[in-house]
């Protein structure tokens, strides 16, 4: 089973609203999914993680898609330029 690291579209029409989602890759994009690890507000571009949870699926081999692979890498940065 190949498992991934995702959004998952929630929010109402116009006003997007996106959860992070370990999901098998099968499922639908809203669909449903292992666990939620974040979440990801781009009308105030604000992303929340649970960076040990996602650690530890990225160990276990889940693959992050190019848009949570992005957030995740901008995520560190911004991690890295305050500590």
């Amino acid at each position: 089973m190949a498992v991934h690291i995702r959004l998952a579209r929630a929010g109402t029409s116009k006003l997007p609203f996106y959860r992070i989602v370990v999901a098998d890759q099968r499922s639908a994009r809203g669909g449903r999914f292992i666990e939620k690890v974040g979440t990801f507000d781009p009308r105030r571009t604000e992303v929340r993680l649970d960076s040990a949870r996602i650690q530890l699926w990225l160990e276990r081999g889940a693959q992050p898609s190019p848009t949570v692979a992005v957030l995740l890498k901008n995520e560190a940065r911004k991690a890295a330029a305050s500590a």
